[in-house]
């Protein structure tokens, strides 16, 4: 805790994630003026304020009896789709009667407008790219890590791997990998690798590649981890490694990424409309399986159906 409190001081103490939350919610809000349904929209955190228990709170206040929760985590696992499920029904809990009742909208790795941003943006970073770092260039995807435990009971290695698979066929690039970084817990607990900083020093001292670009595929918002793990960390190995690096953005609030929020909302509203999807993975569940994403238990690892 105290060495990524360190990464805070580059950036004036402050995370930036408020703000570029506070960014999406206006896009969105215009979106949904613009086109529908006209709803008012709330935002709650996991971990700072504004807390989740407070805007269900709100909520319940306001007379509101039943919400959709959009959670800004693209892919299935345990930390990026059923805790926050749990985190829900703890701030139910804390409001108690007449709290609203909350439905999730489903992960959206490949829906179309996510896809479709994150391709604009690889597209952008590799055209900053100078013509003469162009001859190999290797598109690197990166997601956060996880235990290697939770990754074994959930989809969300086989997510990433199609997401890369299809921005890859759609922009034509040949060369690619997918790496995690943004590691944390005990050194002896196992976790997905490659680390994105090994990944750039086997690239160079291998010669498999004349510039990289860094996609952060597994976020959706340039915040501390992808400012301070990539745009510093990375930039300054690439730097002594003589390596052209451009780090791509996140789709932050693209217009066809804000236009998917609403599109997720109409989709759960309306059980007639197409759930949009891109490859052969198909939508995920409207409402997971009782065993979907399991916590991972130490020195345990439970494979279930995710």
């Amino acid at each position: 805790m105290l060495a990524v409190a360190e990464h805070y001081y580059h950036f004036d103490g402050r995370s930036p994630i408020n703000q570029q939350t506070r960014d999406l919610i206006a896009a969105l809000e215009i979106e949904l003026a613009e086109h529908g349904p006209k709803l008012p929209v709330y935002w709650g955190n996991r971990n700072w304020h504004p807390m989740l228990a407070d805007a269900v709170r709100r909520m319940k206040d306001d007379g509101v009896r039943r919400a959709l929760a959009f959670v800004t985590s693209a892919y299935s696992s345990y930390s990026g789709c059923r805790q926050y499920r749990e985190d829900i029904t703890r701030a139910q809990a804390a409001v108690g009667d007449r709290a609203p009742a909350v439905d999730k909208l489903r992960v959206f790795f490949n829906h179309p407008g996510f896809l479709d941003a994150l391709a604009e943006r690889i597209q952008d970073a590799v055209q900053a790219l100078p013509d003469s770092a162009r001859q190999n260039i290797q598109v690197v995807y990166t997601a956060h890590s996880v235990p290697t435990s939770m990754a074994e009971s959930s989809d969300y290695v086989r997510q990433l791997e199609e997401v890369r698979r299809i921005i890859s066929e759609r922009l034509g690039v040949g060369n690619h990998a997918l790496v995690y970084q943004s590691r944390s817990g005990a050194p002896g607990q196992s976790w997905l690798e490659p680390d994105v900083l090994d990944h750039l020093r086997s690239l160079k001292s291998r010669g498999l590649a004349s510039a990289v670009v860094l996609a952060p595929i597994g976020f959706i918002s340039d915040h501390m981890e992808v400012l301070y793990d990539l745009d510093v960390e990375a930039r300054q190995l690439a730097k002594s490694l003589s390596l052209p690096m451009v780090r791509a953005k996140t789709v932050g609030v693209h217009p066809k990424f804000v236009g998917m929020i609403r599109e997720l909302i109409l989709e759960r509203m309306d059980p007639n409309l197409p759930r949009l999807t891109i490859g052969p993975l198909g939508p995920r569940s409207d409402v997971c399986c009782d065993d979907c994403c399991p916590a991972p238990l130490r020195g345990e690892v439970r494979k279930t159906n995710p």
